[in-house]
C-alpha cells in the first residue's frame, strides 16, 4: 500500500497524530459501521491514549481546514473516533482479516516514517539555529567596526571644500 495515500490521512488532534474511523474503514475494507462495532465490542483494549471520539467542535474545525473529506462526510451527525498510533495498532487484534494485517502494516510504516521526518526536521531547526548564532556574532563584530569608523569620521575636523568657488554679487553692483 502507497505510505503516501496513509500519510494523507493522518491528523493532529489533541497534540497527539490520528486516523480517523472513516479513513481506517475505507483502507480495511469495511464498513465505518463495523469498525465502529467491533471497537465497542472491545472497548477496554481502547483507553483514552489510544482512541478517541472528537468533539463537534473538533470535527468542524477538521473539516473546514481540510479538503480531504468528501461532502457525504462533512454532514455525519457523529464525529469520528480517532485512533493514536498504539489504537492502529490494537485494531489489529479486533479486525483480524488479511486486509487488515497487511493494511495495518502500512499504517505503523507510515507513522514510522513520520517520526524520522519529524526528527529530520528537528535536526535541520537545530543547524539553522546554531547558523543563526554564529551569523549574528559575525554580523555583531561588522556592525560595531562599522560604528567606530562612523564615529571616527565624525570626529575629523571640517575641511575646506575643494574646487571653485564663487561668491555672490550683490545685484545692485
Amino acid at each position: 500500500m502507497d505510505l503516501q495515500i496513509i500519510q494523507n490521512k493522518i491528523f493532529e488532534v489533541r497534540g497527539c497524530r490520528v486516523m480517523l474511523d472513516l479513513h481506517l474503514a475505507e483502507l480495511y475494507q469495511v464498513e465505518t459501521r463495523a469498525l465502529k462495532q467491533a471497537v465497542k465490542r472491545n472497548i477496554d483494549r481502547f483507553p483514552g491514549d489510544f482512541m478517541f471520539e472528537l468533539s463537534k467542535d473538533e470535527w468542524l474545525g477538521l473539516i473546514t481546514n481540510c479538503d480531504k473529506f468528501p461532502d457525504n462526510i462533512r454532514h455525519t451527525p457523529t464525529p469520528p473516533m480517532a485512533f493514536t498510533e498504539q489504537g492502529v495498532a490494537m485494531l489489529s487484534s479486533v479486525l483480524r482479516s488479511k486486509v487488515a494485517i497487511e493494511v495495518n502494516i502500512s499504517i505503523m510504516r507510515a507513522f514510522v516514517l513520520m517520526r524520522q521526518m519529524v526528527i529530520g526536521y528537528e535536526e535541520l531547526l537545530r543547524r539553522i539555529e546554531e547558523l543563526e548564532v554564529s551569523t549574528d556574532a559575525q554580523f555583531n563584530e561588522l556592525y560595531q567596526a562599522l560604528t567606530r569608523l562612523l564615529s571616527q569620521s565624525k570626529q575629523q575636523k571640517e575641511r575646506r571644500p575643494v574646487g571653485f568657488v564663487t561668491y555672490n554679487r550683490d545685484k545692485n553692483e
